[in-house]
C-alpha cells in the first residue's frame, strides 16, 4: 500500500503522457513510442501511459517514471475497449508495468459490466487498476469495485456520451468524480492545450493525461493546416 501511496503522490498535480501510435504512423513501432516516453520524461513528465504488450515492455526500458499499461481493442459496435479480457490483463501485467488500465464503462466483456471486470481483476491478481470511465456513474461503481484510481479516458467515446466528443475536455464530469470520492481522478480526454490542462487542475484532477497534443504530430500538422484552410475560406468570404 505504501508502495501505491508513492506513486500516486509523485503523479499528483503532474502530467503523464500518453505514448502511443497506430497505424501507418512512422512512431508505430516498440522504439518509436520508447522514444517519446523518453522526450517525455526529459521534459518533465511524471509518468507514461503505452498500448499493447511490446511497446510497454520496450517503454519500461527507457524510463524510470511509472507506467500505465494498457491493451486496445474494439467492442462488436465498433468503439473502443480498454483491456477487456483477463488474456489482456494477464500479458500488461507480464510487462512489469506498475498499474494496469481497464475498461469500465457499462458495457459488458467477459459478461461482465466494467465494474465487475474490474473487481474480479483486482482479487484474482491484486494489481493497481485505472478504470477508464465515461460517465458519473461508472466512476462511482469502479470506486467500489476496487479500482485504485479513475480517467476520464472513455468520456466521449461511448455510445452514450459520443455526442460529448466534439466539446472539448469535460471539466464538469472531472469536477463532479473529484467531488465524490476518495480514489484519484485522472483528467484524460481531449486535452489538448496547456491552459486546458490547467483548468482540469483547478478542477480538481489529481494530474493531466495528454497524448495527441504530444505524441501524434500528424494529427497535429492536420489541426495547423485546417486552421489555416479554415482562416483562407472566412477571409474569401
Amino acid at each position: 500500500m505504501d508502495n501505491n501511496n508513492n506513486i500516486f503522490n509523485g503523479f499528483k498535480n503532474g502530467l503523464i503522457v500518453s505514448c502511443q501510435a497506430e497505424g501507418n504512423s512512422p512512431f508505430n513501432s516498440p522504439e518509436g513510442v520508447s522514444l517519446f516516453a523518453k522526450a517525455a520524461e526529459q521534459g518533465g513528465a511524471r509518468g507514461i501511459r503505452s498500448e499493447g504488450y511490446e511497446k510497454t515492455k520496450s517503454i519500461l526500458r527507457y524510463v524510470s517514471i511509472p507506467v500505465i499499461g494498457l491493451s486496445k481493442s474494439s467492442f462488436s459496435d465498433g468503439t473502443v475497449r480498454i483491456t477487456g479480457s483477463y488474456h489482456e490483463v494477464e500479458s500488461i501485467i507480464s510487462t512489469g508495468c506498475q498499474i494496469i488500465a481497464i475498461d469500465g464503462t457499462f458495457r459488458l466483456r467477459e459478461n461482465l459490466s466494467g465494474p465487475d471486470f474490474i473487481s474480479s481483476v483486482v482479487e484474482k491478481y491484486h494489481c493497481m487498476v485505472m478504470a477508464d470511465i465515461a460517465t458519473y456513474d461508472e466512476g462511482i461503481e469502479c470506486q467500489k469495485a476496487g479500482a485504485s484510481c479513475l480517467s476520464t479516458t472513455l468520456n466521449g467515446y461511448t455510445p452514450e456520451t459520443a455526442g460529448d466528443k466534439d466539446n472539448g475536455p469535460n471539466y464538469s464530469l472531472l469536477e463532479s468524480l473529484a467531488s465524490s470520492i476518495s480514489i484519484p481522478v485522472f483528467a484524460e480526454g481531449r486535452v489538448n492545450t496547456p491552459d486546458a490542462a490547467a483548468r482540469m487542475t483547478k478542477a480538481g484532477a489529481w494530474a493531466i493525461i495528454a497524448g495527441s497534443a504530444i505524441t501524434r504530430p500528424t494529427l497535429i500538422t492536420q489541426w495547423y493546416i485546417n486552421a489555416i484552410n479554415a482562416a483562407l475560406v472566412h477571409e474569401n468570404n
